[in-house]
């Protein structure tokens, strides 16, 4: 039943069970076909606009001295590697997926905007004020249920974290 349900939907849209002649030959894609690729890899803008004319830091150098950018606007780019499964109120960066290596949360000036629940694996430039901040057990463990890690947590369930206060993001997938 199952093979003959998917050999009607290929006969439904112009397709055939088996290929008896060879494909046709690859052509070149159209012009919007190339724009519509061109556009695939814009970025996806939210909050505020990106200051172009600063320098964009690799996360790495960020979170190797992350005093030295404390309390001012900093540029930086990475890739996230997970954001809350929620609402998208946070997203945490790094060089690459990789979980082993550092990272930090970032997360929406005054809450005025969010980024897509399933932006993870996506490359981002961000631009934020950086806080060093020590977070309380119980806001620990929700942003843990919302996926967040802390690999480094105190004794009593507390954990220090470089945090990014957001007011723009680019994302590009």
């Amino acid at each position: 039943m199952l093979f003959r349900c998917a050999a009607v939907l290929l006969l439904a849209i112009g397709g055939s069970a088996c290929r008896t002649s060879s494909p046709a030959p690859a052509s070149k894609p159209s012009a919007a076909a190339a724009s519509a690729a061109a556009a695939a890899r814009a970025p996806e803008r939210f909050g505020s606009p990106i200051d172009g004319a600063r320098k964009a830091e690799p996360i790495a150098t960020v979170l190797a001295n992350p005093e030295r950018y404390q309390g001012r606007p900093v540029v930086v780019e990475g890739r996230v590697r997970r954001a809350c499964s929620r609402r998208g109120c946070w997203m945490e960066l790094a060089e690459a997926s990789d979980p082993k290596l550092p990272g930090c949360r970032v997360t929406f000036k005054d809450y005025g905007f969010f980024v897509p629940t399933d932006s993870a694996g996506a490359s981002a430039r961000v631009e934020a004020e950086l806080e060093l901040a020590t977070l309380n057990p119980a806001s620990v463990d929700h942003m843990e249920s919302e996926g967040a890690s802390f690999p480094n947590k105190n004794s009593d369930g507390s954990a220090r974290e470089v945090r990014l206060i957001a007011s723009g993001v680019e994302l590009t997938r």
